[in-house]
Parts: structure tokens; C-alpha cells; sequence
């Protein structure tokens, strides 16, 4: 369930490919809206299926509003995953950040949760979170579940891989 939100939020610096720091404003380019991904990372199946769908519709998101991917992994790790998994959207680490645990896509472990934040800026410039929603298996993000969901047995037990 969509999760609408009017939070002000500061301006977080996340790291790039590169290892260099670029704030959440940054992130919007030219764009009115930021759909930001919070994504667990290269330990966990479901979140690169998720991620490996939201290549395929790269292209329409972005002519909407400014998407990015954001894990825990430090930025070599994400680099290398990415090239792997062919994937075209910006990636960025939150590694050793407040951001994700701010935004409540972590546990009090430490552990993160996958999901996703909206962000607007108002007119003063101040980045404003308008929505967030945790993903997970059947959710409305990844076309997969709808499929099986088809199915006559429909998902039956069946877990994502890295590789088939």
C-alpha cells in the first residue's frame, strides 16, 4: 500500500560509481520528481529482480521523473554487479550514511528493507518525500508475480536466482 508522506528531508549525500559524494537534490537533474529505489544489494535474489525489470522500463521512467537505484554495497561492488546485470540506471551507496535508516528502509539491526521513496522539491528548494512503499514478493512493482499469479499453482514456491 502506497504510503503518502509530506516529510521535509535534508539534502543526504550518497556516493556514485566513481566513489564521489553527490547530494539528493543532485539527483533530480532537470526533473520536477526523484523515484529513488531502495535496493538490499548484491546479497539478496529478489532485489536484483526487481532492479533487472527496472532496466527494462528504464526509458519511461526517466522521460517521467529522475530514477535512481540506492544499496548499502560500497560503490565498486554496486559497479561491478551493475556491468554484470547489464543495468543502464544510476546506482548509488549508502554505505556508512544515516539515509536509508532515516527513511525507514532499515531494521534496528542494521539490516536493510527494500522499497521505494518519492521526492519532490517545494519552491524554497527543500526536498520533500510525497510517498514510500516497502517491496516485496507479489507487490505491485515486479511484473513477475502478476504472471504467476496466473498460473495454476501460481508462484508455487518458486524463488528468483542470480542466474538460470
Amino acid at each position: 500500500m502506497n504510503k503518502k508522506t509530506k516529510k521535509i528531508v535534508k539534502d543526504y549525500f550518497l556516493k556514485d560509481s566513481t566513489n564521489k559524494e553527490v547530494t539528493l537534490s543532485r539527483l533530480f537533474n532537470n526533473k520536477e520528481e526523484l523515484i529513488l529505489i531502495h535496493n538490499m544489494g548484491t546479497h539478496c535474489r529478489y532485489c536484483t529482480m526487481w532492479a533487472d525489470g527496472f532496466n527494462g522500463v528504464l526509458p519511461h521512467l526517466e522521460n517521467r521523473a529522475a530514477f535512481v537505484v540506492v544499496s548499502p554495497d560500497d560503490p565498486a561492488t554496486q559497479k561491478k554487479f551493475a556491468q554484470r546485470r547489464k543495468w543502464k540506471f544510476t546506482m548509488l551507496s549508502s554505505k556508512g550514511t544515516s539515509f536509508s535508516k532515516d527513511m525507514g528502509f532499515e531494521t534496528k539491526e542494521g539490516k536493510p528493507i527494500p522499497g521505494v521513496s518519492v521526492f519532490t522539491k517545494n519552491k524554497e528548494g527543500k526536498i520533500l518525500r510525497v510517498a514510500k512503499e516497502t517491496f516485496g514478493p507479489g507487490d505491485h512493482y515486479c511484473i513477475v508475480w502478476h504472471f504467476f499469479d496466473l498460473l495454476p499453482k501460481g508462484a508455487n514456491e518458486w524463488e528468483p536466482q542470480y542466474f538460470y
